[in-house]
């Protein structure tokens, strides 16, 4: 892993699972309708267990839990009605197969957040404004994150997001 460091990019280790939900949970409490957040890992690498955290700290009305199998589950968080699209395109074999789900609509939705697991699997459907989040397996519990933020608005997000989870 190469660190990247500027204003636009952030890496950091997990100790642990619970480490990696608190990450996301802060990271969560930030996003607002329209972020999307990209997360890109091999199997295991802690893409469900970031998106659990993000969940909670956006404040879903329920755990998410892995979409593999159903591709795209929404949930929505009670204090506003507001709308989390939680994607996994594990199963999607490129860009032309993801279109058939109607993800340019989801993707592009101003009121909803949109958290997509295997984001690189359908890579030109990704909008060029986006926090893109690589995973890595490091050992047993820990795992290396690449933050990379594209566009104004994800680059204030890692902003805020840097501040609140590190002070810096």
């Amino acid at each position: 892993m190469v660190p990247i460091l500027n204003e636009h990019s952030l890496d950091f280790v997990s100790r642990s699972p619970e480490q990696t939900r608190r990450l996301g949970a802060r990271l969560g409490d930030l996003l607002r309708g329209g972020d999307v957040i990209c997360l890109e890992g091999v199997l295991g690498a802690g893409k469900t267990c970031l998106a659990q955290g993000i969940g909670r700290g956006w404040g879903a009305g329920q755990p998410l839990i892995s979409p593999t199998f159903v591709l795209v589950r929404e949930y929505t968080r009670p204090a506003d009605q507001a709308t989390l699209h939680h994607i996994d395109l594990y199963r999607i074999s490129g860009d032309d197969e993801a279109l058939t789900l109607g993800l340019v609509e989801v993707l592009g939705d101003p009121a909803a957040v949109c958290v997509v697991e295997w984001a690189e699997r359908a890579p030109s459907l990704m909008p060029a404004n986006r926090l893109w989040i690589h995973l890595e397996f490091t050992d047993q519990t820990s795992r290396t994150m690449q933050f990379n933020a594209q566009g104004e608005r994800h680059g204030e997000l890692l902003d805020a997001f840097r501040q609140d989870a590190f002070g810096a």
